[in-house]
């Protein structure tokens, strides 16, 4: 792939690869551009099975502001004489890292150093885990600018908040401190300000060490209940236990546990 312009990418630790948005002058909102890096990076992550976790992060005083509105004015009079063309951009640009994300199999956590507003905030959803700063802010600012939650927060926001504050947060363009959010339902843990990272790093080596392939199939497993029967849910567990019971972790999970001893998993 091209060098990188809107992304830094790092592999700190064994198994786990970062990924910061790196726009931190427009408070790392996206662009076309970063839609098709970050769905390079997602891809990538998803077919190194050396890889295990992702931390997505942003660089600076923001984790996501959502979509770039500068040059607004103009941007407007093209949309509106092009309509169709603004459908195409979101369904070939926020919607597919979005879906690429919603699908992942291996797990993903956010690390959210500052705001995560509007697109932000479903860039953040999309992620398995999130872990923020103390000061940063989340919500849905869309309706300041007399714009919908179109990246997948109108799906996101319901299902992590329940559909009456979703409503209130969107139509009302509200925005919460970490620790009222976390109430909310739209962060994991708040950490004190500048180790959300950290936090992110410490989760994703302890995740790191489980059996990669029972979390990608616990994950899935999850992921699909939520839109499926508690019967169809069982039939596909029973598929899945077919494949993990036999695999290599589970004999060293075993063979661990009567030994004392720390299992090495390997995926196999």
């Amino acid at each position: 792939m091209a060098q990188l312009e809107t992304l830094l990418v790092s592999s700190p630790h064994d198994h786990i690869r970062v990924v910061s948005l790196n726009r931190p002058k427009q408070m790392n909102a996206y662009s076309t551009r970063m839609c098709e890096e970050l769905c390079a990076e997602i891809d990538a992550y998803l077919k190194d099975d050396a890889l295990r976790v992702l931390v997505l992060t942003g660089e600076g005083r923001a984790f996501c502001a959502g979509g770039d509105v500068s040059n607004a004015d103009d941007d407007r009079d093209h949309l509106m004489a092009q309509q169709l063309s603004h459908g195409r951009e979101m369904r070939d640009g926020m919607h597919r890292v979005i879906q690429a994300l919603h699908h992942l199999d291996k797990p993903v956590i956010a690390a959210i150093n500052g705001a995560a507003v509007a697109g932000g905030l479903a860039l953040a959803l999309a992620c398995d885990m999130r872990i923020a700063d103390e000061s940063a802010k989340l919500g849905d600012t869309s309706g300041r600018f007399a714009l919908l939650p179109d990246e997948g927060g109108a799906w996101l926001f319901p299902r992590a908040m329940g559909l009456d504050r979703a409503l209130k947060m969107t139509l009302l363009a509200e925005t919460y401190p970490a620790r009222e959010a976390q109430a909310l339902g739209l962060v994991t843990d708040v950490v004190p300000d500048g180790t959300s990272l950290e936090a992110a790093l410490d989760l994703a080596t302890r995740l790191a060490a489980q059996s990669p392939l029972a979390v990608r199939l616990a994950k899935a497993m999850m992921v699909q209940g939520l839109d499926v029967t508690l019967e169809q849910s069982q039939r596909e567990a029973a598929l899945s236990v077919m494949i993990a019971n036999e695999s290599d972790d589970v004999k060293e999970g075993v063979r661990a546990f009567f030994n004392k001893q720390r299992p090495h998993f390997t995926g196999h």
